[in-house]
């Protein structure tokens, strides 16, 4: 069952916090993880002495030096190929792929090997992966740079998929994501990077995987989403307060395995339901959470499912970029189409 609370119970038993910003709760999750289990050492373009991309491993090289923090060549496919068999070999490779729209080269390692391992060697070896990668628009970047495909990964079995959209569950599931005896992919919106801050334990701690959080309680219509798409989704149930109209807003966090029984739960109780995620619309994730809802819970529905989404359209540069996104406004006019059904 989903948290009803935005913040993990463990948090009300730590004394030392700072105010991170996502991509600094990165940083600290990874730093964290590395002192607390040699195995742990992090691999990818530019991740050493220039701190990555976004500057989300910076000081890291420093601390632990070339042998955990290792600079790689401008090729995915040998990244991944590389960090599984260090996996399969007892280490704990955290791979970063700069942009999500670069991660299509380690394709064939991902689903043909990582996600294999353990099947294809019967139990024997495991492939304690975690595979991080900046995701989605907003942010004004080049062709390849905005990509939203989390749907090619949880198609696969044997990967689990994972979104934070807060600095406190970035930590946290990122932490559980190392832990994790099995490859994760973690999606990190770069969006939301540094557009706030919030209080993080300095301590260890972890969010589950596999949990949903009900991040505002609703009565009236249930919304599902994620990562870059939780923001606008809660101003929009906000706005929509103001008229009466309740909005159950719920963060999926880990969209393999996906938390049905938080989907359910919250649908029989509204009836209404509605799905925010930027990626295309077709085969999205939106309609996974549709068919989990007319398999278990068909006979309380009362209006049809809205998703409100990405196009069906390679992602546009700049000039097109927020009329593709979904913003608080296009969310909430679609939540009142279902309320108004």
């Amino acid at each position: 069952m989903g948290s009803r609370d935005n913040h993990d119970s463990r948090r009300m038993n730590m004394s030392t916090t700072k105010n991170f910003t996502i991509v600094e709760a990165v940083r600290d999750g990874l730093c964290s993880e590395m002192q607390r289990d040699d195995d742990v050492l992090v691999i990818g373009e530019d991740v050493g002495k220039n701190g990555g991309v976004f500057r989300a491993t910076k000081g890291l090289f420093d601390e632990f030096g070339n042998s955990r923090v290792i600079d790689t060549p401008l090729a995915e496919s040998g990244i991944i190929g590389t960090a599984i068999g260090m996996a399969a070999y007892g280490k704990i490779p955290i791979t970063e792929i700069q942009f999500m729209g670069f991660i299509y080269p380690a394709f064939d390692q991902i689903v043909s090997h990582a996600a294999r391992l353990r099947t294809r060697s019967r139990g024997h070896y495991s492939c304690p992966l975690v595979i991080r990668a900046p995701y989605g628009g907003g942010i004004r970047a080049p062709e390849h740079h905005s990509e939203s495909s989390e749907a090619f990964f949880v198609h696969q079995p044997g990967l689990k998929v994972v979104v934070p959209s807060t600095p406190y569950d970035t930590k946290g599931l990122l932490a559980s994501a190392i832990r994790d005896p099995d490859p994760v992919i973690f999606l990190e919106p770069k969006l939301i990077y540094r557009a706030f801050r919030e209080e993080v334990p300095t301590d260890n701690y972890t969010v589950p995987l596999g949990e949903a959080a009900v991040r505002r309680e609703g009565s009236d219509i249930s919304v599902f989403t994620w990562g870059g798409m939780t923001s606008p989704t809660i101003e929009a149930a906000e706005s929509l307060a103001e008229e009466g109209i309740e909005v159950e807003v719920i963060d999926l966090r880990t969209l393999s395995p996906l938390d049905e029984e938080t989907i359910v739960e919250s649908f029989r109780k509204t009836g209404r339901a509605a799905i925010v995620h930027e990626a295309p619309k077709t085969g999205g994730i939106g309609a996974e959470v549709i068919a989990t809802i007319q398999e278990e819970v068909l006979m309380y529905q009362k209006a049809p499912i809205q998703r409100i989404t990405g196009f069906d359209a390679p992602f546009p540069l700049h000039a097109l970029e927020d009329y593709y996104l979904p913003n608080a406004t296009r969310i909430k006019e679609s939540i009142k189409k279902t309320i108004n059904f």
